[in-house]
């Protein structure tokens, strides 16, 4: 590997190590080939969503998703991308035969955060978002673990769901902050409760009904990982032990968060490290 690529390598290593993810640790176990190429992946998704966070007018934000969605285009078109992330993608792309649609997809996904954030939307609508959001990285990832069957790629989509409905499940404070409230319309109309414009969101999820409305996502939550425990029994374990240990590490997040009650909301409930590092020790025996 020459000696600028192998230094890029290296910062986009560092990129995941300092984000603290818990995929970091899951990514670690893979072969160097495949763990380069998950890198390369989440080095992406960050800079993704990192665009939709930042504090930054809504046109600059419109023109660097369009600057990624151009860069996808171009590594698909066997064109030099401009971004050095971008770069870095593209013989992981080859190599794993990674699919652009997916790539496109996690983009769509984030322009759904923008302008305004999302607030209340449809089941439907939340259900598309968390497709483009983690079902996407479910299914580059299962493509860079080996496997690109249609079993695998819908164990992707479903844990991908449960994985985000416990962040959207955790979160609820500091979405609120950003001008986003991911729960959906239909279960705040059955807790009883009427989003005023003229208040915060923070004021909305401090409302004595919030736990009926969350409940109701959390079954949804809970049903997803049941189906993704289902659907794993079709499929290689050993292939899917870096997915296994992050459905792994996020239910015992989710359970957690239940055993709290869903009808609070704050402090902040973080992945437990010695949970994690117990689920990584088991993965050993898969």
């Amino acid at each position: 590997m020459p000696r600028q690529e192998a230094n890029f390598t290296k910062e986009i290593e560092n990129i995941v190590r300092t984000s603290k993810t818990s995929f970091y640790w899951a990514m670690r176990l893979l072969p160097q080939k495949k763990r380069e190429a998950m890198y390369a992946v989440y080095a992406f998704c960050r800079q993704i969503d990192d665009i939709a966070d930042e504090p930054a007018p809504l046109e600059q934000k419109k023109q660097a998703l369009f600057q990624w969605r151009n860069d996808i285009n171009k590594i698909y078109d066997n064109k030099t991308p401009d971004q050095e992330i971008a770069k870095a993608l593209v013989p992981h792309i080859k190599e794993f035969n990674l699919p652009k649609e997916e790539f496109i997809s996690l983009i769509d996904g984030m322009e759904m955060d923008i302008p305004d954030g999302m607030v209340a939307p449809q089941l439907s609508e939340l259900e598309l978002y968390c497709r483009r959001v983690a079902g996407t990285v479910g299914i580059l990832s299962v493509y860079i673990f080996g496997d690109s069957s249609k079993n695998a790629t819908n164990f992707a989509i479903v844990l991908g769901e449960a994985v985000q409905i416990t962040n959207i499940l955790r979160d609820m404070d500091e979405d609120a902050n950003l001008g986003r409230l991911y729960m959906p319309k239909e279960f705040i109309e059955k807790a009883n409760i009427s989003i005023d414009n003229n208040k915060s969101l923070i004021y909305f999820i401090n409302n004595k009904n919030i736990g009926v409305a969350r409940y109701e996502l959390a079954k949804i939550a809970q049903l997803r990982y049941t189906e993704a425990n289902t659907m794993l029994q079709k499929l290689n374990k050993k292939n899917m032990k870096p997915a296994i240990i992050i459905k792994e590490i996020y239910y015992d997040l989710f359970k957690r968060l239940e055993k709290r009650g869903w009808d609070h909301i704050s402090p902040r409930i973080n992945k437990s490290k010695f949970h994690i590092l117990l689920i990584i020790l088991k993965s050993f025996f898969i």
